[in-house]
């Protein structure tokens, strides 16, 4: 196998194909597919993947490839697999997927070095050894420029040497100094007694040293506190020549300052065994099912996935747990680090580049069996996968909204089938998709029904605001919820409120004329931020200041709208100043580790009520919650988005499950403007089956999924009529290549019909079966790519897309 095909990192519909390279002499045997390579590419030398390998090329005159970039390849066949099936799926450019599946150091500027496994120095060959005397890293560049990069390979595979890309300003490795003593024992006791008398410090430190069983010796730091001397101490004696000092690779620890209490296996209840019975069955005969998992909150969906993973475990497979976003990760990663300690990696956003890297490499190294984390943690590099869980599925974050625009769940279940292993979905609230799938019996549904301990749902109570106006409460708490919110403070119990911020925001507008602080650039309202009082386009970052006076008509009664977090706990400090406040929200939460330390905060009681938006929403388990004040559920029902009575749904379903779910019972008040609205009453009775049959009419009266599949064509210039006629152009071309059957809509301006000076204009294709439809949506994209170097316009394809805007 001479010839290497790479894909190269140009991503531009020109290069979206392999490029044959030939493997110079020194290299042959030694690249493997999944491999990072350095090729040349026209003038430059830029990065590329080798796909494959083969003996003979169609080319005539092939180029050498430059160097490896990895020793062993950062892609496994499986994953080299799913790049193939998502560049087919989301339309997007191979280099594109194969770009989504590495962290984040690994994209930057790289600088290599290669390390010594200090357990296994003693394994090295002559060749090997006498190259890494006296040191512990030679720099990648130092071994190529010797010519002894292929020697050293041999010694990676055995695990003595390791790669290690330092990328600058991002992931490095971390590590520690580490003293051991440089003399036998007897010799050493020797040289404490002959040192002068006064130094006390350097005996103290010497004895701390030749008192540490460990092999590695004990860390500088460690040594000189133990001691009470400083770091000079010990740098005097490793000058002596009495220590030595060597660095040793930690990995970086988010999670050093908690312990995880250990936890062993919850008895289940009859439900919960009914549950996971096909489940194991599944895990025992390793067949690729999908099972969804339809729990009411707090029925104890947690536990049948951590007895599922024990199966999984116990058969020496992986496991890989998706979580939506930080919502989750504070608890969730407690119970798993306390049912499988040290054997879980967890990715997710609120981690450093170094702390993601070391995770990522953790799994590729194979040190650890199970992964919790966000969307992308669906293509962690395991290669013996036993089950896949996606907790909340219905969770909007699942699907990523840049190219590759894929979903974690068909990720997740076209993965599986590469492993014959299953899947769980599971939700109190499935996507209307996931639910009809299961209804079908596409999906396995396995039920429950209860809550863990019996325990009755909380009673819910709905308050027309409307009503609340004319009786004159112009509060942003209706009477009902206020005087539950004075009882909870004299009970001492905790009250969480959630104030539904989706799709409505606080804007700046004129009580005399009406006028609204716009975007220039977008046609879009600016976003008011009292925080840094100022005004935000949360679309293309304009920012500009408050006016004091209307712009259009000088009057001074100009004023902000809508309900912020802050202003809700202004409200608050004023009628209840006696309230203990725990505000969670953008603002708030932005420093790393603020979520988890609000959170525990708010556990240990140190306050009366958490205010927040979406983020608490989701998998918050306090028994001492008893009371959910929801203060707007209403805003997501006006959004252009078929979907948006679903997300509500499904959002005041989840808050009203963190009330009640203890000994002590709940209750849940919804403050509405709609409170007719099927989506909001049936949220007050947590009624999925009948939400699900009603809202199935609604999407099969509009021909809307899963009746139908979707794809979204947005088309976007500078100019509104070459956008106009270019979009003309796609829809009658649509109209002309696909069946009958199928419904086009548009050419329609998009909802927000500007944003950063280009005008959007979209086509939305319902169909049912369109065998044709990838290679027609392929061919738009090349035109649109041949137009967009001459023209600048720019056309995208979201195919079953979750974001209507």
């Amino acid at each position: 196998m001479k010839i290497a095909s790479v894909i190269v990192d140009v991503p531009t519909m020109q290069t979206d194909r392999v490029f044959d390279y030939s493997i110079p002499a020194i290299w042959q045997g030694k690249i493997f597919p999944g491999m990072r390579v350095i090729v040349p590419f026209g003038p430059r030398k830029i990065q590329g993947f080798v796909t494959g390998l083969k003996d003979k090329s169609s080319a005539a005159k092939l180029k050498d490839l430059v160097q490896p970039m990895d020793l062993t390849p950062v892609l496994n066949e499986d994953l080299l697999n799913v790049a193939d099936w998502l560049t087919r799926q989301t339309l997007c450019f191979k280099i594109s997927a194969l770009q989504v599946m590495l962290p984040a150091a690994m994209k930057a500027k790289y600088e290599k070095k290669i390390l010594v496994n200090p357990d296994k120095r003693d394994l090295l060959s002559p060749e090997a050894a006498e190259l890494f005397l006296n040191k512990d890293e030679v720099p990648w560049k130092y071994a190529e420029e010797a010519g002894v990069l292929p020697l050293l390979q041999k010694e990676i595979k055995t695990g003595s040497l390791d790669v290690f890309y330092s990328v600058k300003s991002k992931g490095k490795k971390k590590t520690v100094q580490m003293v051991s003593p440089a003399l036998p024992k007897e010799k050493m006791m020797k040289e404490i007694e002959a040192l002068p008398s006064n130094a006390e410090k350097q005996k103290a430190v010497l004895v701390h040293v030749l008192s540490s069983e460990s092999s590695e010796g004990v860390s500088a730091k460690e040594a000189a506190e133990a001691a009470g001397a400083s770091s000079a101490t010990v740098k005097a004696l490793v000058d002596k020549g009495l220590l030595i000092k060597k660095h040793r690779e930690v990995y970086r620890n988010p999670f050093a300052h908690k312990n995880f209490k250990k936890t062993s296996p919850l008895p289940l209840t009859e439900q919960q065994e009914k549950a996971i019975t096909p489940i194991l069955h599944a895990v025992e005969h390793e067949q690729h099912e999908t099972f969804l998992l339809y729990g009411v909150t707090g029925s104890g969906k947690t536990e049948v996935y951590l007895q599922s993973i024990q199966e999984v475990y116990e058969k020496g497979k992986e496991a890989i747990v998706l979580v939506p976003e930080i919502s989750l990760t504070p608890q969730m990663v407690d119970r798993f680090k306390g049912r499988f300690g040290n054997d879980v990696a967890v990715l997710h956003s609120g981690l450093s580049i170094g702390e993601k890297y070391d995770e990522w490499r953790k799994i590729q190294r194979k040190e650890v069996k199970v992964v919790v984390g966000a969307r992308s943690a669906v293509f962690a590099p395991f290669e013996n996968l036993g089950i896949i869980i996606i907790d909340e599925e219905h969770e909007t974050s699942y699907k990523q909204e840049e190219n590759p625009r894929y979903h974690a769940r068909d990720v997740a279940i076209y993965r599986a089938g590469q492993y014959s292993c299953p899947v769980i979905l599971g939700s109190a609230t499935p996507a209307m998709e996931t639910f009809a799938r299961a209804q079908k019996g596409v999906y396995t549904l396995l039920t429950l029904s209860k809550r863990m301990n019996s325990g009755e749902l909380p009673s819910v109570s709905i308050v027309d605001m409307r009503e609340e106006l004319r009786g004159g409460n112009r509060s942003m708490f209706s009477e009902e919820l206020f005087e539950k919110l004075q009882d909870r403070l004299q009970k001492g119990e905790q009250t969480v409120l959630f104030l539904n911020k989706r799709g409505h925001s606080s804007f700046i507008m004129c009580r005399d004329c009406g006028y609204v602080g716009q975007c220039p650039h977008c046609d879009i309202s600016l976003t008011y931020h009292r925080f840094s009082d100022n005004m935000k386009c949360h679309y293309c970052g304009y920012e500009t200041g408050v006016p004091q006076t209307c712009p259009e008509c000088d009057s001074e009664h100009i004023r902000y709208f809508g309900t912020g977090t802050q202003k809700v706990e202004e409200e608050l400090a004023k009628l209840l100043p006696e309230a203990r406040v725990i505000r969670m929200d953008v603002d708030t939460t932005s420093r790393k580790g603020a979520h988890e330390r609000l959170l525990d905060s708010f556990g240990e009681g140190h306050a009366d009520i958490l205010l927040g938006t979406q983020m608490i929403a989701k998998g918050l388990d306090f028994p001492n919650i008893t009371l959910v004040g929801v203060l707007t559920a209403d805003t997501m029902l006006h959004l252009p988005d078929f979907r948006s009575a679903e997300k509500t749904f499904q959002l005041l379903t989840q808050v009203s499950g963190r009330a009640g779910r203890h000994k002590l019972p709940g209750e849940v008040v919804i403050q509405t403007y709609t409170p007719e609205h099927y989506s909001i009453e049936l949220a007050g009775t947590q009624n999925y089956d009948s939400f699900y049959h009603k809202e199935m009419m609604m999407r099969k009266m509009g021909s809307y999924p899963p009746f139908y599949y979707l794809s979204l064509i947005t088309i976007s210039h500078e100019d509104l009529l070459k956008v106009v006629a270019s979009a003309e152009k796609v829809t009658k071309f649509l109209q002309s290549r696909l069946s009958p059957q199928s419904i086009v809509l548009g050419p329609a301006a998009s909802p927000i019909p500007r944003i950063n000076n280009r005008y959007r204009y979209q086509c939305l294709i319902k169909y049912k079966r369109e065998p044709e439809l990838p290679s027609i949506l392929k061919t738009i994209l090349e035109h649109s790519q041949q137009q967009k170097a001459s023209e600048g316009l720019t056309i995208s394809i979201d195919v079953n897309p979750y974001m209507m805007m």
